[in-house]
């Protein structure tokens, strides 16, 4: 087995910071967390299980024997121009929202002032 090898494994154990895998030739591997997926990571059981089946890449070898394992690597099949367009995306709709609740305020203040002008 190398570094950039894509390898089967089944999770053995599932920490707060990662998970522990045995590969299919019976050496241990680890994910840790920021390697699980290209989305915020709160919890890894929300992402893996005791028992899955898994494909990682190899991405080295830790200080304890263990092969450090990513399913980033795997998962990220996107080209660039699609990640790209996806974080567009996703900062469009922040600015619509953000638009959207400061627009609604401004709208609350002129409506009170407006109620308070014609109170007089």
């Amino acid at each position: 087995m190398e570094v950039g090898q894509v390898v089967k494994g089944k999770v053995t154990e599932v920490l707060k910071f990662g998970a522990n895998v045995e590969l299919e030739n019976g050496e241990k591997g680890f994910i840790h967390i920021s390697k699980i997926s290209n989305q915020y990571v709160q919890k890894v059981e929300d992402f893996l299980k005791v028992g899955q089946e898994i494909e990682a890449k190899i991405i080295g070898k830790g200080k304890d024997g263990k092969w450090e394992l990513s399913l980033k690597e795997e998962t990220t099949k996107m080209s660039d121009a699609e990640l790209k367009k996806e974080e567009f995306e996703k900062k469009l709709q922040k600015f619509l929202k953000d638009s959207q609740k400061t627009y609604s305020e401004y709208k609350k203040r002129l409506d009170k002032k407006q109620g308070v002008t014609k109170r007089r």
